[in-house]
Parts: structure tokens; C-alpha cells; sequence
């Protein structure tokens, strides 16, 4: 099984040929990015992860099963890139049938995201007397956010874990080097894991930072990595811009770019998919909004967003442009039952399952957005397994790359991310 994408939405706001062509003379964006000639080439170790990965499974699931043997929770402290992408995997495996089938039982929470004290206070207050695990992820380990949550953390461990038994439940992903987590976990013994040099937060999933947390929720890294090897076959290594995707999405995301399609909105039918959807957010946003440029990156939850945001999408202003998450196949079967009264009005679909009607309402939403200026891009993703999750953050990363360049940006920095920092830490008296 494999994801592909669809096009035929589109058509009538760009041509397939347009698309094709724009691909074509976008090569050498991809030869850039394959070559490390291109502007932020010292950031690229993320395209050789779907190889470089294999290497770590063995290793990282001996780490995982100890850590679920040892505590039933396990908080992964993180922000931005140091959590979406293994947020996003676990959460869209978290709806399956085979999640509710699968003999692993292990609480996974995620902090350090917000400064929120309410938040922070409720998860203090949740695991009092439990033993927990730490996972704990920063290159520098001075990132506001994820250092505040590690030391209320590991003050909340000291108490609730034996003395001399608590660097057994905490694991550090960090720089290999240098940095304040480094020497922590060096000093105090911690088990630790590294973010490569030239990998940024934003393309880490294929790391440690986002294997050993799907490992820990119970979740089989060695398929993800093979979706992600495979989506690496057909994009990475395939010159042939009719037959790359991402050459295509990149081409067609810039053609609507072009013509004041300012905004991309990110649409999924199933609530599993929301933090795929974030997890894009921060990958899109932070790599091509730059210079005074960029598409701006959003996203909904349909249908539940169709009572919000339809309104706009249907009639407001006319600059957007859409791509669905089309996932084909639930994991499971529910049926709408026949009610003799039908009070409700709805026998017209009793018998019928609840994936028959979400597909018609996809298929509904995307004739009513595209008929009122709205062009759709469609993903296709036959099921939702780690398999095709590993193909499409991949096919997402590479894409967002080649998209980078096609804009005239350098897609692996983000630069404007500290000017709020130096204001908060002005303001905090730093």
C-alpha cells in the first residue's frame, strides 16, 4: 500500500500541464537539496534518516521495553520539533483497532509544550506516588518551555522513586557534545540518545527524538522507517518529475502561491490525523515563512470544523487552497442502527457505516469548496498504519525542502523565532 496524490480538484484553477511543468524546471531544486549545493546544505542529514535509522531499531525497542517495564507512564518533554512529529504518529495509532488490540498498555503525556501553570499543575497533581519515566528532548537543554517542565519533573520523580533509582527512569535526547541537557545527562547518568548535528527539530522524526517515544507507546518504528525508505525511493531518488509527488506538490503549492493562494489548509475527516496536521504546521511554517514570503500554513478538522470555519471557506475571501487527508479505510466497522420512531430523521442511512457517510461528506465538502473558488489537493491514504505514516511525513519533508527553494528561501532556519525570546527574557529580568 502506498499514499498517492490527486490533482483532478485543482483543474480548474491550473492546468496539469502547468503543474508537470513547473515540476520539470524545479529538478534542480531536488539535485540541490541531493547535492548539499543549495542554501542551508549543512542542514540536510535528515534526507539519509530512512537508512541511517535502521540501525537504531534493535537498540531503541530494548530501550522502550524497559522503560514500560519499569512505570506505566512516560512523560516525553518537548516542544516544537523535539515532540510533534512523534505526537502526531502516536495520536493518529491511538484510534486504530490494533491499538485497542495491542497487548502494550503504556501511558504516554506530553509537557514542556505551554508555560501554562494550570497545565503543568494537573499533571503534577495526576502522577503524585506514581512511578513515571522522563523523556526528555533539547539540543541546548536551556529551551524555556521543556527545561521548566524538566525541573518540576524530576523534583516530582525524586519524590515519588527510590533514591538511586531515578536515572533509571529519565532518558536524554541531545546534542552529542555540547549544551546544558548534555552535561546533565553526562554528570547524572542519564541514558542518552543524539539529535545529528545536521539535522533541524523540525525534520527529526526519523531520529531518536521521534523513534523512541512512538516505541515507548507500543507502535512499530521498524515499519515507519520502511514507509519512510519507500517514500525516499520515489521522491528523493527519482528524477522523473511526472512521477515524483513531491516534485508535484511543491510545483502546485507555488503555482496557487502565485496566483494569491496565500493560504494552504491542511483538512482531515478523522480526529487521529490533528496533530499530523500541527506536526506540518511547524514543518511549513517555520520553512518558508521568511523574507516577507510564504504560504501560511493552517489547518481544520472536518466535518467538526465545517460548523466554524465552512462559513469562510465557502464564501470568504478567495485565498486559500486546500489539501485533504483522505484516509480510505478505517481501522474499524460501526453501523448506524434502524430507530422504529426516526424521530431524528435518519433511517435514510440506518444500515450504512459511519466511514460510508464520512466519505460522502468529504466528497460533498470538496464539490462545494472547489465550486466556490476553492482548489483541493488530495492525498489518498488507504488506511492508517505506521507504514504510511513513515511515507507521508517524509514525503511532507521532502516537499517542504523543494517548496523552500522554489520560494527563493533557505527552508532549514527560522530566524524569526527569537525575537519573541528576547523580549520575554527582557521582560523576565534575564
Amino acid at each position: 500500500m502506498k499514499i498517492d496524490i490527486d490533482f483532478t480538484n485543482c483543474l480548474g484553477f491550473v492546468t496539469m500541464k502547468e503543474i508537470r511543468d513547473k515540476a520539470e524546471r524545479s529538478i534542480h531544486h531536488l539535485d540541490a537539496i541531493i547535492n548539499r549545493t543549495g542554501t542551508g546544505n549543512d542542514f540536510l542529514g535528515w534526507l539519509s534518516l530512512p537508512e541511517e535509522s535502521q540501525g537504531l531499531i534493535d537498540n531503541i525497542n530494548k530501550t522502550a521495553e524497559s522503560l514500560r517495564s519499569q512505570a506505566g507512564i512516560t512523560v516525553i518533554i518537548g516542544i516544537g520539533g523535539s515532540y510533534l512529529g512523534a505526537r502526531a504518529v502516536i495520536e493518529s495509532l491511538s484510534y486504530t483497532a490494533s491499538f485497542f488490540s495491542n497487548k502494550v498498555k503504556h501511558e504516554v503525556i506530553f509537557a514542556g509544550q505551554n508555560i501554562s501553570e494550570d497545565y503543568h499543575s494537573a499533571l503534577l497533581a495526576y502522577i503524585d506516588s506514581k512511578p513515571f519515566n522522563i523523556i526528555v528532548i533539547s539540543k541546548s537543554g536551556t529551551t524555556t518551555e521543556p527545561a521548566i517542565a524538566f525541573r518540576l519533573l524530576k523534583k516530582k520523580l525524586e519524590d515519588n522513586v527510590a533514591t538511586g533509582n531515578i536515572n533509571k527512569h529519565i532518558i536524554a535526547i541531545t546534542d552529542s557534545e555540547k549544551g546544558a541537557l548534555r552535561t546533565m545527562a553526562d554528570s547524572e547518568g542519564y541514558e542518552s540518545y543524539l539529535i545529528p548535528d545536521d539535522v533541524g527539530g523540525r525534520y527529526s522524526v526519523l531520529t531518536p527524538v521521534g523513534l523512541l517515544p512512538i516505541a515507548v507507546a507500543g507502535f512499530n518504528i521498524s515499519d515507519f522507517i520502511k514507509g519512510a525508505s519507500y517514500m525516499a525511493s520515489i521522491t528523493r531518488d527519482n528524477r522523473n518529475a511526472e512521477s515524483n509527488p513531491a516534485l508535484l506538490y511543491a510545483s502546485a503549492r507555488n503555482l496557487f502561491y502565485t496566483k494569491g493562494k496565500l493560504i494552504e489548509m491542511l483538512v482531515n475527516y478523522e480526529p487521529s490525523m490533528h496533530y499530523v496536521a500541527e506536526w506540518w504546521k511547524q514543518l511549513y511554517g517555520e520553512s518558508e515563512g521568511k523574507e516577507g514570503k510564504g504560504i501560511f500554513p493552517c489547518a481544520a478538522d472536518l466535518t467538526t470544523d465545517l460548523h466554524s470555519l465552512g462559513q469562510y471557506i465557502q464564501e470568504g475571501e478567495r485565498i486559500l487552497f486546500e489539501t485533504v487527508l483522505s484516509v480510505k479505510s478505517p481501522g474499524t466497522e460501526l453501523t448506524i442502527p434502524d430507530d422504529e420512531e426516526n424521530l431524528d430523521k435518519l433511517n435514510y442511512i440506518a444500515g450504512k457505516r459511519l466511514s460510508e457517510v464520512n466519505a460522502r461528506a468529504e466528497e460533498g465538502t470538496i464539490m462545494a469548496h472547489v465550486e466556490g473558488g476553492v482548489p483541493v489537493i488530495k492525498i489518498n491514504i488507504p488506511e492508517i498504519n505506521e507504514t504510511l505514516l513513515g511515507q507521508l511525513l517524509y514525503f511532507f519533508e521532502i516537499a517542504c525542502a523543494i517548496s523552500g527553494y522554489i520560494l527563493g528561501v533557505n527552508p532549514f532556519d527560522q530566524p524569526g523565532v527569537e525575537a519573541y525570546k528576547r523580549n520575554m527574557f527582557s521582560l523576565l529580568g534575564k
